[in-house]
């Protein structure tokens, strides 16, 4: 029948895709973690001081973060890096976020903290341009989420990649804190898997996008393009790939391993719903508005970028509305041939690829991997959770597709997020 034949051929290329994916994936994070190892080996060997030491300016925009603003500080403030200057852009909270700021920089004076306060909610990216404009003084910025708290080496990991004068971005590594929920475990493998495959991204030059915990840039850049925009929801996305549009031959933005961060994941399925709905929106009204860069023939732009990045960027949304008729289809065929090799097939893949990411992991203790390991064999199928949370997402964009096409204004302020709070250390 014709629709088999349709439904067959579809499953076969996008299964295809997925598997040439992995493949890139992996292939590309190890060539990565050889380029660092040679890098660390020169490091050692030719060791000089740094004789230019850029202030840093780290930005923290909070809206009701009494919770974790403190532990936020706490990283900021006894990091390795001296030369640094710490804004936190209050934006309207209506809880003690403000207060307990004030009581921080009384108690810590030498810490060059300051406190800006906007009266109206206007969302993150008003509060950080806020800064920008009138308060920071840094040659690099550094931006950390009021949720989020940094390593105590990340802020000098993350100046060194601007050695190189085409880098104008630092990507971060960010993990999730520990949490005893199925969520924070989804949360936990997802993404560490997201930010592995950004090795790959980064040694072809095709990255466009730093997130918003520990994202580094050039001050000097972030004044070319205008700062932050606000006709997109997701401003990290759009604020990265608008810099990338300017040609990222010449502005690169890579990946930085060594400068970790952790941030706490949503912590019930409805938040989830609402946060990946965020990202999925914020994601095609990026790629949309620069939708030139795709196949571009210009020469500013690494082909990698522009014939596969930008592209399965797009096609990656498309194929989330085929997986419920994917799975069906698969299921459908184990019932009618008797057997559940496919099922099987996929489970080993999956299981496999998790593993390989587990266990060349940098910053993660012998020890936690064999306990990452042992949840590995179960997160083939607490990773459909997330596949139906991500296909509720891209089916509400298409019902709201004049925002997605920034038809309809977005609207950018702050919702009052929910929060562990836990005291936790990652130095």
């Amino acid at each position: 029948m014709l629709w088999e034949a349709i439904v067959f051929y579809t499953f076969i290329v996008i299964s295809m895709i997925n598997v040439i994916h992995f493949g890139l994936y992996l292939v590309g994070a190890n060539y990565y973690d050889f380029q660092q190892f040679r890098k660390s080996v020169k490091t050692r060997t030719t060791k000089r001081p740094r004789t230019i030491r850029p202030l840093v300016t780290v930005i923290i925009p909070a809206h009701n973060e009494e919770l974790s603003i403190t532990r936020s500080l706490d990283s900021v403030r006894k990091s390795s890096y001296r030369k640094k200057e710490i804004i936190v852009v209050d934006d309207a909270s209506t809880d003690r976020t403000r207060a307990i700021v004030r009581q921080y920089i009384a108690a810590h004076p030498k810490a060059n903290i300051r406190l800006m306060f906007k009266r109206k909610n206007g969302g993150k990216a008003t509060a950080m341009n806020h800064a920008l404009r009138h308060g920071a003084k840094g040659d690099i910025i550094m931006t950390l989420d009021a949720d989020s708290l940094i390593h105590k080496n990340s802020i000098a990991n993350a100046v060194s990649y601007f050695d190189d004068p085409l880098v104008v971005g630092v990507a971060a590594n960010v993990r999730v804190l520990d949490s005893t929920t199925i969520l924070g475990l989804l949360q936990k493998f997802e993404y560490m898997i997201g930010y592995r495959s950004k090795k790959f991204f980064s040694v072809t030059n095709s990255e466009f996008i730093i997130g918003g915990v520990a994202s580094t840039y050039r001050t000097a850049v972030l004044k070319q393009v205008g700062f932050y925009d606000h006709d997109i929801i997701t401003e990290d996305i759009a604020l990265s790939l608008k810099i990338v549009a300017r040609g990222n031959k010449e502005h690169r933005i890579v990946y930085g391993v060594n400068v970790l961060a952790m941030t706490e994941g949503v912590q019930t399925f409805k938040a989830l719903l609402r946060q990946r709905y965020r990202w999925k929106m914020g994601n095609l009204q990026s790629i949309l508005k620069y939708r030139h860069l795709v196949a571009s023939r210009s020469s500013l732009y690494s082909k990698m970028l522009t014939w596969y990045r930008m592209p399965m960027a797009f096609l990656g949304e498309v194929f989330l509305l085929f997986e419920p008729f994917i799975l069906a289809y698969v299921l459908y065929l184990c019932i009618n041939l008797g057997s559940l090799m496919l099922v099987v097939g996929a489970y080993l893949t999956i299981t496999v690829y998790l593993m390989w990411n587990i266990f060349p992991d940098e910053h993660m203790s012998f020890r936690n991997k064999l306990k990452m390991s042992t949840y590995a064999p179960i997160m083939y199928f607490i990773m459909y959770i997330m596949n139906v949370v991500q296909v509720a997402a891209i089916v509400r964009c298409l019902v709201n597709y004049q925002q997605v096409l920034r038809k309809v204004k977005t609207n950018s302020t702050w919702v009052s997020p929910e929060r562990q709070g836990q005291q936790v250390s990652y130095s």
